[in-house]
């Protein structure tokens, strides 16, 4: 599984997140399907799906989706898991921090 880096945000916002598989894909090779899901690293949330907001989208290599929500202080485990036309089963993971919104 490949890790990515990713900007933290803030509770109160909403904010698209990329995904790009361009590195582990082959000349000619696409996304077939695409799903991102979100869990708990640190930090207390009963509902950490509640992150993902509709269903990710793809671009050429990359895929977006949109996060929500999610309780300040808490540490989000997200996995972007594509399967492509070769029949591979790619995953790239991110750790997503969220913060108190700005006064």
């Amino acid at each position: 599984m490949t890790m990515q880096v990713i900007a933290p945000k803030n509770s109160g916002e909403t904010k698209n997140y990329v995904f790009d598989f361009i590195s582990a894909l082959a000349v000619g090779e696409t996304i077939s399907t695409q799903v991102v899901t979100a869990t708990v690293y640190s930090g207390v949330d009963a509902s950490p799906s509640a992150l993902i907001n509709g269903a990710a989208t793809v671009s050429g290599t990359r895929v977006t989706q949109s996060i929500t929500g999610g309780v300040a202080g808490s540490i989000y485990k997200l996995v972007c898991k594509i399967t492509t036309s070769a029949s591979q089963t790619l995953q790239i993971m991110a750790y997503l921090a969220v913060v108190d919104d700005p006064l």
